[in-house]
């Protein structure tokens, strides 16, 4: 009887012994813990108004935030469990290397993103705007982390990978909100070109739809048999370019047929 409640004094004792022996490293890694999950909420709101600042898009300032809430929360708990006296090394070993396999089968999927993140920052493009990649043209309707989808003028809907994207050559045609026509005709050689292009000018200065500043232009480019090809450039919003080039050539030829001025017919190859 007297071993056995000596055995109990025993345990109780070592009990006793290991919580005021830990009390003060939980105490400690607790208080680590607090402060470090209001430290991380804080970093994270600074780093959203950094990014709203930049004008980043609501998704990539989204996904950003929880990047970085989750790792700086995974070094936080690797970090209190040290201070608790638990082997970390493994620990760090294994997520290493479940990073590296996700990785690898993720290979093309990464690249996508990371093309998808530099477009959100850098802005080559954004939505409603009409570009030109890869081969493709039209407007774009999305920018998604790993895709953009582009809308055509026939309305098929075009989804790129962000990762061929960002490291392709990239024509945004409306970048800068105003386009320019290029309106060719060939005319006689038999008529006073600086009349010719007068009337065109005088006419196309009176279409709202054509702007005044840049003034349009019209350019000879080329001599052809018996005949001058003239380049009609009048400059036009973004969203009026359509519009505005079936204009001017309809104008073009109301003007050319007022005043009796003979088309010159371009030879086709055979």
């Amino acid at each position: 009887m007297n071993t056995y409640a000596t055995k109990i004094d025993q345990h109780i004792e070592r009990f006793i012994a290991n919580v005021i022996e830990y009390t003060p490293r939980v105490a400690g890694a607790l208080l680590f813990l607090i402060i470090g999950m209001w430290l991380i909420n804080r970093f994270s709101k600074i780093a959203v108004k950094a990014m709203e600042k930049r004008d980043l898009e609501i998704s990539l300032r989204t996904f950003l935030r929880s990047l970085i809430s989750i790792g700086l929360k995974i070094v936080l708990i690797i970090s209190v469990a040290g201070m608790l006296g638990i082997g970390t090394t493994s620990f760090v070993t294994i997520l290493g290397a479940a990073g590296l396999a996700i990785g690898l089968a993720l290979q093309g999927s990464l690249s996508n993103f990371a093309g998808g993140v530099l477009i959100l920052i850098f802005k080559p493009y954004k939505v409603g705007d009409t570009i030109e990649v890869l081969g493709q043209t039209g407007t774009v309707r999305e920018i998604q982390i790993f895709n953009t989808i582009l809308l055509t003028g026939d309305l098929k809907t075009i989804i790129l990978a962000n990762g061929a994207v960002s490291n392709g050559t990239i024509i945004n045609h409306t970048k800068h909100g105003v386009l320019r026509s290029d309106v060719h005709v060939t005319i006689s050689a038999a008529h006073d070109i600086d009349m010719v292009k007068n009337l065109l000018i005088d006419e196309m200065m009176k279409q709202p739809g054509i702007l005044k500043n840049p003034l349009p232009d019209v350019i000879p480019v080329k001599i052809v048999d018996n005949g001058v090809t003239l380049a009609i450039k009048p400059y036009s919003l973004a969203k009026d370019h359509g519009k505005v080039n079936a204009e001017v050539i309809e104008m073009t030829r109301r003007v050319l047929t007022a005043h009796q001025i003979a088309l010159t017919p371009t030879k086709v190859n055979p």
